[in-house]
């Protein structure tokens, strides 16, 4: 039996992760859906004090009060950097990273300072003229595009979607990541590519950009699901398989293969 935990990315909740947590669940698995501080049925805490630490501490707790091991740590988007820094905290309990249409970014680095000068500016209009100074409401339709792919999804789930969505803290994207703990560097690591092609991945790697540096080391691995930017919804069924095959899988080396 293997333990999920799932961290979705900015506007979620664990709710996003329905038909993939029922998924691993039906197989024998435990998941855990991880809803974050002021995300969907949180969101009654969001505050300007919520950071990114604030969401790390959240997993870390989950991690260690449920007193789980040999955890596969999924984090989609945003929750890539939170469960960086997680498996930072607690490396141990940790067997298999793995990042969904996202990658680690390095320490010192914000999710804020990963955006093209005319995104940022974007995004801080939004939070002084929508979110009260503090907090970032999912984007209109029209802009969401900007900050990922909506390919794969129909009406139905893009209603979803807005309906459950919730302002993203500001201070999550705008707090730095800190690591110190090495021996996170060493765990296996998956990376599940949806919104590009896995060539552009191999481009990503060679271009020598630090946010990328260490992709190619042996510890990784790629595989491709090709959809849009949020495959819980476009193709959980497919996500869900790869996920139960890392739980009979050995950790392997460094790879591109297509899903």
């Amino acid at each position: 039996m293997t333990a999920y935990v799932l961290v979705g990315g900015a506007w979620l909740g664990g709710w996003c992760w329905k038909p993939v947590a029922r998924r691993l669940r039906e197989e024998g698995h435990d998941a855990y859906p991880v809803t974050l501080t002021g995300l969907g049925e949180r969101a009654h805490l969001a505050s300007p004090e919520v950071d990114l630490e604030t969401h790390i501490t959240d997993v870390v707790n989950l991690i260690e009060y449920e007193d789980l091991h040999d955890v596969v740590f999924l984090g989609h988007s945003y929750g890539g950097i939170v469960v960086t820094g997680a498996a930072d905290r607690v490396p141990e309990r940790i067997s298999r990273l793995v990042y969904l249409d996202t990658a680690p970014l390095p320490d010192g680095v914000a999710v804020a300072d990963t955006y093209p000068p005319e995104a940022r500016r974007y995004v801080e209009r939004q939070v002084e003229e929508r979110g009260e100074g503090w907090k970032w409401p999912i984007p209109p339709r029209e802009a969401l595009v900007n900050f990922g792919s909506l390919e794969g999804l129909d009406d139905t789930q893009l209603e979803l979607l807005y309906s459950r969505a919730t302002p993203q803290p500001f201070g999550t994207f705008t707090q730095p990541l800190r690591l110190t703990n090495p021996a996170r560097e060493r765990l296996p690591k998956l990376g599940i590519v949806c919104s590009f092609p896995l060539d552009q991945v191999r481009q990503m790697i060679e271009s020598g950009n630090p946010l990328f540096q260490g992709l190619d080391a042996p510890e990784w691995r790629f595989t491709a699901l090709p959809t849009g930017h949020w495959p819980m919804f476009s193709r959980p069924a497919d996500l869900a398989a790869i996920l139960l095959d890392l739980s009979s899988e050995r950790p392997v080396g460094s790879k591109l293969r297509a899903t």
